[in-house]
């Protein structure tokens, strides 16, 4: 394929939400992609923190191939096999107890939403329940979760939004206590916050939150979808710090490619929430992605994929807190495990496309973040291959 002409023609096609990077990817092997030119990419984005086993896993895509032969879709009218299995994966991975099956994170938000919603219904007797969200958090762009994302620049143009959400400051436990009243129903927030510049909640901010949710019979959301699935070495990122949600939300590696999110929550919840014709979804949960998240957890869980994570993180952030020292552009390194970001006085996206160019995929978070979110199977070798990449455009860009 002539990537002139594929993108001419994209661009006459689709509508035109995303500034793409003019590359074509046509194939993937282990942690790299491979464009219509062939050449080779070194991924340190894995399709923005979902990729988990690379491409091209074999056990993966024989599963895939062997559901996709039998049954791919039969409605929530019914029961299927995969997906109660998958069920019973995801609840031993989370600790939580009950799950519902999405397409997409965006939707796990929304779902988390109502769910959070009817259970102070079913306490209260009525509705008119708040939210308290955090600044800089990005939870989707569909309306509910635009509402609960703290950038004003995402939510301006699409006003009004669901009322009663109100914004408290990430890791700043009064801000979030100054907000709270009698109609607070939920307090919701990445465990790490992503697309907003790669912040680590600290133990004491989730500790305060949780207490004061437990204080006010307030339900505690954690979002999971980018930090979750092992990524920050456990397999679920709350699971590092002495505390649990009463909602959780999850994605991207969930089916490692395939269209799939969860929201997830203690049977407490689930007992005063969202009963039969509250909720639903035509496609979540088909046989299909039943298959993908059931073998995707099997092999997390067999090859120790959280393991792995903790034993290659120090060197990860070793190679990455020595380009920071290198120059003087980079001022911090920040994030956990496999989820990490350089702070950047230059511009990041041009970092990103001169990168691309290198032959290293890297993505942004924020205006001055340069995120690092690569497949969970990274070794030395890839790191080192990736630091030397880094480094040849971060001298380019330090000589303008």
């Amino acid at each position: 394929m002539n990537k002139e002409y594929a993108i001419m023609d994209a661009e006459q096609s689709i509508l035109h939400t995303y500034n793409r990077f003019q590359v074509v990817f046509d194939h993937g092997k282990g942690v790299y992609l491979y464009d219509t030119d062939g050449k080779e990419y070194l991924d340190f984005a894995a399709g923005i923190a979902v990729s988990a086993f690379g491409y091209q896993n074999v056990e993966y895509g024989e599963a895939l191939k062997t559901q996709a032969d039998k049954l791919l879709h039969i409605s929530n009218l019914y029961y299927n096999e995969p997906i109660i299995k998958a069920a019973k994966r995801v609840l031993k991975a989370s600790q939580m107890d009950r799950v519902f099956f999405t397409n997409s994170g965006t939707e796990a938000i929304e779902g988390a939403i109502k769910a959070a919603k009817k259970y102070a219904y079913t306490r209260d007797g009525h509705a008119g329940h708040e939210i308290i969200a955090m600044n800089h958090s990005f939870h989707g762009r569909s309306l509910g979760a635009l509402a609960v994302t703290g950038n004003e620049h995402y939510r301006e143009p699409f006003g009004p939004l669901m009322p009663g959400v109100k914004f408290a400051e990430f890791n700043q436990l009064d801000s979030v206590k100054a907000l709270i009243n009698e109609r607070t129903c939920a307090i919701i927030l990445e465990t790490v916050q992503g697309e907003g510049g790669i912040y680590p909640a600290t133990n004491e901010f989730l500790e305060g939150v949780r207490a004061l949710c437990d204080e006010h019979d307030i339900l505690l959301i954690l979002d999971e979808i980018q930090c979750g699935m092992g990524r920050c070495g456990a397999m679920f990122a709350w699971q590092n710090y002495a505390v649990k949600p009463d909602i959780m939300t999850t994605a991207k590696a969930l089916g490692c490619g395939v269209p799939v999110g969860a929201f997830l929550m203690t049977e407490h919840v689930a007992e005063k929430s969202l009963a039969p014709g509250d909720h639903g979804t035509t496609y979540g949960g088909n046989p299909l992605v039943g298959a993908a998240v059931d073998k995707v957890l099997e092999m997390m869980e067999r090859d120790d994929i959280t393991g792995h994570v903790k034993a290659i993180t120090p060197y990860f952030e070793q190679k990455l807190d020595e380009l920071v020292a290198s120059y003087d552009f980079l001022t911090e390194r920040r994030g956990v495990g496999l989820m990490q970001g350089l702070v950047c006085k230059k511009s990041v996206a041009e970092i990103a496309a001169k990168a691309l160019q290198q032959g290293l995929i890297v993505i942004t978070a924020g205006s001055d973040v340069l995120r690092f979110v690569p497949p969970l199977i990274i070794e030395k070798e890839h790191i080192d291959e990736m630091a030397e990449k880094l480094n040849a455009v971060l001298c380019d860009i330090d000589k303008i």
